[in-house]
């Protein structure tokens, strides 16, 4: 557990250095430029404005994580403005555009994040002190959105896994040339994004599969995102790319730790409370 708990404090960076990364886009473009939030309509007024008060949202969010202060309160509201933005502007116009993979791929994006978030808050402690039980009502309610988080992000991983299926000849075109069996590695990956969103489904096999996935993704931010980004620089979705696999990465390792931290809590409690093993079957079942 010490290991787990060690690393822990990586994968929220992870997710961390990505939120802060998006949020000097915003800045910098004054648009959004990231899956965070949809480029809103434009009969919304003062879009440069917007964009501007969710980088720095992104960034004072992201700080708080990997500084510690605030940083539950700030993740739990980070995961419900990210959610709001999926179900509210992401999946109304996926909806809207039923054959376009491309914007089923952006709600998928924003909803993984959402549920990085609730995870991110789920391994940090309970804040104390005034600050903290002022706003303790809000936080029990986005307390709520935690245990459901690894499923936002196995229905990603399912929804990509598909879509590895249906835009064969696109997602080819994103294996490196270097890599031998293009198509055989895109439908690989096709069946293993599916069988890690299901594996995460799964009680027995969601630490496996998180990690699986998380390792997967991470090896595609070195080998795939990454020489994409640096070979054109001026691209801002191929930089953006780079940080939400990096982001995705590490919310499949939060659902390791939270895994970890359920089986501990399990085992504590058997310890403390003994019943027979006919009554631990079907407690724990």
């Amino acid at each position: 557990m010490t290991l787990i708990k060690n690393l822990t404090v990586l994968w929220r960076l992870f997710f961390a250095v990505p939120m802060v990364a998006f949020g000097v886009q915003h800045l910098i473009y004054l648009d959004f430029v990231t899956r965070v939030f949809p480029r809103l309509p434009a009969w919304v007024p003062f879009p440069s404005f917007l964009a501007f008060v969710g980088g720095v949202f992104l960034i004072a969010a992201g700080v708080a994580i990997m500084t510690g202060m605030a940083a539950r309160l700030m993740a739990l509201l980070l995961g419900a403005v990210i959610f709001v933005s999926f179900a509210l502007l992401h999946l109304p116009i996926a909806l809207a555009n039923p054959s376009h993979g491309g914007l089923w791929t952006m709600a998928g994006k924003a909803l993984f994040m959402s549920g990085g978030s609730f995870l991110v808050a789920s391994s940090l402690p309970v804040e104390s002190g005034n600050a903290a039980d002022r706003f303790a009502p809000m936080t029990r309610v986005l307390e709520k959105f935690i245990p459901p988080a690894p499923y936002f992000l196995a229905i990603f991983l399912i929804l990509c896994g598909i879509l590895h299926f249906i835009y064969v000849d696109f997602v080819a075109s994103l294996v490196p040339g270097w890599i031998p069996g293009t198509i055989f590695w895109t439908y690989f990956a096709g069946v293993a994004l599916i069988a890690g969103g299901v594996g995460i489904c799964v009680r027995s096999t969601s630490q496996l599969a998180a990690a699986l996935s998380g390792l997967m993704i991470f090896l595609w931010v070195l080998m795939l995102h990454i020489p994409r980004a640096a070979a054109d620089l001026h691209n801002s979705n191929e930089t953006t790319a780079v940080f939400e696999a990096l982001a995705c990465s590490g919310t499949a390792f939060l659902v390791v730790a939270t895994a970890a931290v359920k089986s501990k809590d399990v085992l504590h409690s058997v310890a403390d409370n003994p019943v027979p093993p006919a009554e631990f079957r079907l407690r724990y079942k």
